[in-house]
């Protein structure tokens, strides 16, 4: 699952991420559907009322993440292909992510797009930071060497690579990296952020081994908290960072409960969708 999906966690939008990791977990392995039964009754069991998840899977709707799909006459949603794209390559992100090392050097992108198109400009700064991009100057963006495959990529899908240069390579000097990196990135907010995390989910590793129920209940809410850390802090290196780098205890954490709680999560999921 990926960022590129998420819409805004405050306001009338906050249940989106809370679908979309519905969609992202449950409907790839269903023939890309989902009826809006089983969202409604799943979402229920996460305490969300009926009316408010129909009226926000409609603003998923329009945002082009879902599209309605009705099957065997019942209503439901499927996810939109470039929402399917987005997920695949996020599984890597948040799953199988690779945190850098100094020696992976790191990627520089400059952009330049004519003002007739500046619509275009800011299409590129959000993408930018959803793959959590740094800023080192107006104009000039960093992350570490190892997420240009994945820039690319994106750039290419969203078709904004004919606005944009990419360079790998090293930095050559001046100053302390570990004080540029401060500056290219908010590490106190990252910080904060996984601070949340690990104290809202800490509980949830010491409890007894739970029933599927209990586990889709925990193991939802986690994931979708979970799934903006790795693209605001695209795995930037533990030497540069500060030392005891909470991020580290974070990802444990959230590999701990991805392990023990997703098979019954799913069970319990599964056995809703199919009404059993």
């Amino acid at each position: 699952m990926n960022a590129d999906v998420e819409v805004a966690q405050s306001g009338r939008d906050r249940l989106g991420p809370l679908i979309t990791t519905l969609f992202g977990l449950y409907a790839r392995g269903e023939d890309n559907w989902l009826s809006v039964a089983s969202v409604v009754q799943l979402m229920a069991e996460l305490g969300v009322e009926g009316q408010a998840v129909r009226s926000s899977i409609s603003r998923l709707k329009r945002r082009g993440v879902v599209v309605a799909d009705r099957r065997d006459g019942a209503a439901g949603y499927a996810l939109a292909e470039s929402t399917l794209e987005t997920l695949a390559e996020g599984d890597t992100r948040i799953f199988e992510r690779r945190r850098a090392t100094v020696e992976d050097g790191w990627l520089m992108v400059v952009f330049s797009v004519p003002e007739s198109e500046r619509e275009k400009r800011h299409a590129l700064r959000t993408g930018l930071t959803q793959l959590g991009f740094g800023t080192a100057a107006p104009g000039v963006w960093v992350a570490p060497g190892n997420l240009a495959g994945e820039a690319r990529r994106t750039l290419e899908r969203r078709g904004l690579a004919e606005y944009v240069d990419l360079f790998t390579g090293r930095h050559f000097g001046f100053g302390d990296l570990r004080s540029k990196v401060r500056a290219w990135w908010d590490l106190d907010e990252l910080a904060d952020l996984y601070a949340d995390f690990l104290r809202r989910h800490r509980p949830d590793a010491s409890s007894a081994p739970a029933s599927p129920a209990h586990a889709f209940r925990t193991y939802v809410p986690m994931l979708t908290r979970w799934r903006r850390l790795p693209y605001s802090d695209p795995g930037l290196p533990l030497a540069l960072l500060p030392p005891g780098w909470n991020g580290v205890t974070a990802e444990a954490l959230f590999e701990e409960l991805n392990s023990t709680l997703s098979a019954p999560a799913r069970e319990h999921a599964l056995a809703v969708i199919h009404g059993r």
